[in-house]
């Protein structure tokens, strides 16, 4: 059983498919973890922190994911 788990991943990722991720998370949650997923549109694959893209704001998002999953 996985863990709870936090996802981000842009559509234009060469390494890590984002329909792939999808179907990743959508089966952790299947088996009734709790599981959530970013899809950034455009971002390739490291995109870091995101500042200045559609991905700005993941690590907070990531972050409250993971403190309401800790409890």
């Amino acid at each position: 059983m996985e863990p709870p788990t936090y996802a981000c991943v842009g559509t234009s990722d060469g390494i890590a498919s984002y329909r792939s991720m999808e179907n990743y998370i959508s089966q952790i949650k299947r088996n009734g973890t709790n599981a959530e997923i970013e899809v950034f549109r455009g971002l390739s694959h490291g995109f870091g922190l995101g500042e200045g893209t559609v991905a700005e704001g993941w690590m907070d998002h990531a972050v409250s994911f993971w403190e309401e999953n800790m409890k």
